[in-house]
Order: structure tokens, then C-alpha cells, then sequence
């Protein structure tokens, strides 16, 4: 049976990539959350997906040549929904302070390799805390996910990809050997239909974890767990769950 992750939290109905998508997510029964993390400018590891502020905030200021004195002040929440409003974006301290025994967090690097060192310190501080297996650092850079697996062993280190190289045997084999030169420990991807069964069973017969986002629709995921996938990555993961128990596709 798959684990369902939430997308930047429950991402349906919080602030993507605060902590209140993250609470929301543990309150549906998720078994992990994903967040998107950059380095600013002091740096300190933000939980944001895009390179600026506007969208998320109303106030664009770039992540990596801001200060965190000054990307504590913003509002992250209001523009989801005037009850969000005041929520912050938050550090990747704070997201590990609320990262409940069991659970798995899953890290998205948008600012290269030079992430990785911050990461594991953040890390070795709550070494009492967080189990170094519960966390998967996740890239589409190989050097990110390279990176990771020579200062995180313990780790998951994941390559993720768009999958715009399936069905065309010279984009797969950059893919493969993207994963070989990266040690990359899984591959987490777009869905799309042309997916098979055959092909999630030959990466999980290389020893890879597979994942799949964003994962909303049951017929998608009915698709990929009847392909042996590893984890759902889905905005809604309390819906998913649900509407795959009820259709018998998972228990």
C-alpha cells in the first residue's frame, strides 16, 4: 500500500508550503508532507516553491538575496484565505518541530547544492528528534541529489522529473544515467497516463522508490498502485485516502 504524501502540505485548503498546510495535512492521515526549500540570502532554509515572494505574499522580494529578518515579516496566508491570514513562511527548523514520529517529510531543493550543508545541520541539531530516515531530499538537479547522498547516507535522496523523456529511448537513457551518476535512491515524477506497470516494476527492480505528483484524481492513483507505486503525492491526501478505501483499491 502506497504512502500518501501531502503536496506543499494539504495544499487544498492551507497556504501551500506554511505550517498550517502541514498541520492540516497530519489532521487528513497523511503519511508525509512535501515542501519546497531555498536558501536566502543569510542563509537560512525557507519553505517556499518559488524563486520570489509575489505570489505567495503580495510582496516580491527575491528568496535567495533577502534577508530572513525581512521574509519573517510577510504574510504567506492571507492569500489563500482571510483565516490564514498572518501565517509565515516558515524554516526548515520550524517544519521538523512539527514533523510528528512516523512521519516523513520530503524535501524539494530549488537552490542547488549548496543547500545540502545547511540541511544536515539543521539535521544534526535535532539528531535526538528526527529520524534521519524519515527525510528525502528530492531535486530535478543530479548534483543536488549527489550532493546529498555524500553528506546524508542516512537519507533518501531522490531525482525527480517531469518524465517529458518517457517513450523516447534517448531521453530515457539520459534519465538512467541522470539516476546512476546522482546514486539517486528513487525517482519521483509527473503523472501521466502513458505510465505502464511494467516500467514502475523495472525502476523498483533497480532498487529505486518510486513517487508520483500531483496525484488528485482516484483513477490516477488506482493507475499507479496497481503498478506497485511507493508514494502518492497529492494536494487533497485526506480525500485521496478515502476515495481509494471506498473503491477497495487500497485498505
Amino acid at each position: 500500500m502506497p504512502a500518501i504524501i501531502g503536496h506543499r502540505g494539504a495544499s487544498h485548503a492551507a497556504p501551500e508550503n506554511t505550517i498550517a498546510a502541514m498541520k492540516l495535512a497530519w489532521q487528513e492521515g497523511a503519511d508525509g508532507v512535501e515542501g519546497d526549500f531555498h536558501l536566502t540570502q543569510d542563509g537560512e532554509v525557507v519553505c517556499i516553491h518559488d524563486d520570489d515572494t509575489l505570489r505567495t505574499t503580495g510582496v516580491k522580494k527575491i528568496v535567495n538575496e533577502t534577508l530572513w529578518p525581512e521574509l519573517e515579516t510577510l504574510d504567506a496566508g492571507s492569500w489563500k484565505s482571510p483565516e490564514f491570514r498572518g501565517e509565515k513562511i516558515p524554516r526548515l527548523g520550524e517544519m521538523l518541530d512539527h514533523l510528528p514520529p512516523g512521519k516523513l517529510l520530503f524535501v524539494e531543493i530549488k537552490s542547488g547544492p549548496a543547500t545540502i550543508a545547511p540541511i544536515k545541520a539543521i539535521l544534526d541539531s535535532r539528531n535526538d528528534k528526527v529520524d534521519p530516515k524519515a527525510i528525502f531530499i528530492i531535486s530535478f538537479d543530479p548534483e543536488v541529489v549527489a550532493e546529498a547522498r555524500r553528506l546524508m547516507p542516512d537519507s533518501q535522496a531522490h531525482l525527480v522529473t517531469w518524465l517529458n523523456e518517457y517513450g523516447d529511448a534517448r531521453g530515457m537513457k539520459k534519465l538512467d544515467r541522470a539516476l546512476e551518476q546522482s546514486g539517486a535512491t528513487g525517482l519521483q515524477f509527473q503523472f501521466i497516463p502513458a505510465i505502464t506497470g511494467d516500467w514502475l516494476q523495472s525502476l523498483k527492480g533497480r532498487g529505486l522508490l518510486t513517487a508520483s505528483w500531483v496525484v488528485n484524481r482516484t483513477e490516477e492513483a488506482a493507475q499507479l498502485v496497481a503498478g506497485g507505486i511507493d508514494y502518492l503525492t497529492s494536494d487533497r491526501p485526506g480525500f485521496l485516502r478515502a476515495e481509494l478505501k471506498a473503491q477497495g483499491i487500497i485498505r
